[in-house]
């Protein structure tokens, strides 16, 4: 029987598919919660576009761009999206579903790709110590992690479909404000 992490991986992207229809249903948006939203959304997904620009999957350890101060930014960007959509929506059930979520399918798949970085590659060890795992350090002191604009691939972000997330975003914000203008002339 596979382990929770691995379980974990393969669930995440049907099960955020399936939770985006209850939060729908749940979601109370107003104008102003979907654009204090949206500015929480934005940075998150710069900071996915962006870290997908410099990761290269199972072929080298990232440890540019935003790598160079989280060893997660695509998580993070994750996070806060989440988080942005969670305001935008303004309810607390869609708030609580998301950290649970987080912490039952993302912090086990994080620690299950850590343990896999860690086998791949001898430099992780040292690379850990050096980055913290989710919250980001301010700067990067003289170390060969690279700098924040170094080794950024428009070519991976295409790779990587990246522009899903902002699709996605965008048409999850569309969907709020068609939500917003229905519930005002029920």
């Amino acid at each position: 029987m596979p382990s929770w992490s691995v379980i974990a991986r393969r669930i995440r992207v049907p099960l955020g598919f399936g939770f985006a229809t209850v939060y729908l249903w749940l979601a109370h948006p107003t104008w102003k919660s979907i654009i204090a939203g949206a500015l929480v959304c934005i940075p998150g997904l710069l900071l996915r576009g962006f870290a997908s620009g410099h990761v290269r999957k199972n072929t080298e350890l990232t440890t540019s761009g935003p790598y160079a101060y989280s060893r997660n930014p695509l998580y993070l960007g994750s996070l806060m999206l989440a988080a942005g959509f969670a305001i935008a929506g303004r309810s607390w059930w869609i708030g609580a579903g998301m950290i649970v979520i987080f912490v039952a399918v993302y912090l086990p798949v994080i620690h299950a790709e850590e343990r896999f970085l860690q086998q791949q590659f001898p430099q992780f060890e040292e690379y850990a110590r050096r980055v913290p795992r989710f919250v980001p350090r301010l700067r990067t002191p003289g170390s060969p992690t690279g700098t924040l604009g170094s080794n950024f691939s428009t070519d991976l972000y295409w790779q990587h479909r990246e522009y899903n997330s902002v699709l996605g975003a965008v048409g999850m914000m569309a969907a709020l404000v068609a939500k917003m203008i229905w519930l005002a002339h029920q």
